[in-house]
């Protein structure tokens, strides 16, 4: 069971919750937070890219497996979108076509996913009454800007179909908050880290495939030089702001950078690994060309998120890796 306790805002009463992507790495770990809250929850996912298993891990951890319900679907379907947004107070917008270079390769299916599907989410969401629709959106919106820590009104330009789909959400959600009248909140995340992250899927992050090689005694690949930085972020940071972006009264229409505020390099991120997961080793890696579409330098800046939502990052990139031991 991941560790909420002390970490989670409280929840007033039970709500009625709708999590887009359950059976992902993120979506999961919201599931499991919202039951343990005693919320009622209900999930939807195409598994395209989420594990059933990762649904049965979250309601089994949570102690409250009579308060979700499932639907297997995709966003792509209006139908489906309004079918399972009617009754629900608040949506935690979490599927998504989630890969960078697979983006580069298929910009139409990642359009289809994470445009057409969110303005699916949204005009169910409309419809149907939802208090308020809180979803993911992302660091790579940053793209070309330089600024650094990256401040939520500096974006540049987009560097893949992916950003630019993310930025695309963002400006759907402030025009249907804006016109319509829908709540609406982003959440922009950097790079999210923790268990059940699948070291093994075609979208794997850094972190799990990396730990995933180093404990297998096989040498870690680096894309580009290791000099480029990441502001890792755990996911239990991830649930609370949810949750906070959900209950706060003035996040409406509005982004807010998820992360720590600490900039990392992968060399040193790479260092933190063997010192956790295999002290005592040398430290390797294998360096290949960089990824096209990668952003080279990222760190947030998290004050606008302290200041309207109280957001304060509960578990820091070491504490992180070694929950994942």
């Amino acid at each position: 069971m991941t560790n909420y306790p002390g970490i989670l805002p409280p929840v007033s009463k039970q709500y009625h919750w709708l999590v887009t992507g359950a059976g992902g790495f993120i979506g999961s770990h919201l599931t499991e937070a919202l039951l343990s809250l005693g919320q009622k929850v209900t999930g939807i996912d195409n598994f395209s890219t989420g594990y059933r298993k990762n649904i049965d891990m979250a309601i089994t951890a949570s102690g409250h497996p009579g308060n979700f319900a499932f639907t297997e679907g995709s966003i792509e379907s209006p139908e489906i979108c309004r079918e399972i947004t009617n009754g629900v107070d608040y949506v935690l917008h979490h599927a998504a076509f989630v890969s960078v270079p697979a983006s580069m390769n298929d910009p139409a299916k990642c359009f289809a996913d994470n445009a057409s599907g969110f303005v699916n989410i949204l005009e169910a969401a409309r419809i149907n009454g939802v208090r308020k629709v809180v979803y993911a959106t992302s660091s790579a919106v940053y793209g070309d800007d330089e600024t650094m820590p990256k401040v939520e009104q500096s974006t540049g330009r987009a560097l893949s179909p992916y950003a630019l789909t993310k930025y695309i959400n963002e400006m759907c959600a402030e025009f249907w908050t804006r016109v319509y009248g829908l709540e609406c909140t982003g959440l922009r995340y950097f790079n999210v880290f923790g268990v059940r992250q699948d070291p093994n899927g075609a979208y794997a992050a850094v972190i799990p495939r990396w730990i995933d090689a180093v404990k297998s005694g096989r040498v870690p690949v680096i894309y580009g030089d290791g000099e480029q930085s990441r502001d890792f972020c755990a996911v239990q940071n991830v649930v609370k702001a949810n949750i906070l972006a959900a209950m706060s009264s003035e996040s409406a229409g509005r982004v807010f950078n998820i992360g720590c505020g600490v900039e990392t390099t992968l060399n040193e991120l790479l260092r933190m690994i063997y010192a956790v997961f295999a002290p005592g080793h040398e430290v390797k890696a294998e360096y290949q060309s960089p990824r096209e579409g990668d952003i080279v330098r990222s760190s947030a800046s998290i004050d606008y998120a302290r200041e309207v939502l109280g957001y304060e990052p509960a578990v820091y990139l070491r504490d992180g890796l070694e929950a994942m031991r």
